[in-house]
């Protein structure tokens, strides 16, 4: 095996680690539990970043969604993995990192078949830079006011990600709950 091939953390149904698999063999239609994150970026006038995902990519491709979200790599910490993650799809150094719903777990299938089955803890970042977007990653990009988002989530939940459609229901700023109903489930 090349050093190449991007791998993520396999899961056990009680979150425990259970062993590694290849990033382009887990996303499919009898997708395993695996270690993902997703992340929300606000800038300092307040509004938050939303992308739309390239048509390119297996899952959700040309939906709406947060800001990004990636897999952490074996033995990789979370926040590390986030940061890396953003330089990477959108060119964008992060000032601050946070935790905010560290226990959020999905499962969805889109309309071609493939199944997202993570437990994707969701971090809240920083930034004060312009974002770059790679175009393998994202084709369109908006700095939003979260009110206006959380607005059209409610509105029109088919035009965006699955995830990003439950997140909403659990972030105050998308006008959900604390974020603590999530630690009662």
């Amino acid at each position: 095996m090349t050093a190449d091939i991007e791998r993520v953390v396999l899961l056990s149904a009680d979150g425990s680690e259970i062993g590694t698999a290849p990033k382009s063999s887990v996303h499919g239609a009898d997708t395993r539990l695996h270690l993902a994150f997703s992340c929300h970026v606000f800038d300092p006038q307040g509004r938050l970043l939303v992308t739309r995902r390239a048509l390119t990519k297996a899952a959700w491709p040309g939906v709406w969604t947060n800001s990004f979200c990636g897999h952490p790599a074996p033995g990789e910490e979370l926040v590390a993995a986030v940061r890396r993650r953003a330089e990477h799809e959108l060119g964008l150094p992060l000032d601050t990192v946070e935790p905010v719903l560290p226990f959020f777990r999905y499962r969805a299938t889109d309309a071609a078949g493939i199944v997202e089955n993570e437990i994707c803890p969701v971090y809240l970042a920083t930034t004060s830079q312009a974002a770059r977007p790679h175009p393998d990653e994202v084709i369109e990009h908006r700095w939003v006011d979260p009110d206006d988002l959380a607005e059209s989530v409610r509105r029109a939940p088919w035009a965006f990600s699955p995830w990003l459609v439950l997140q909403a229901q659990l972030l105050p700023f998308l006008g959900g709950g604390s974020g603590l109903e999530e630690l009662a489930s």
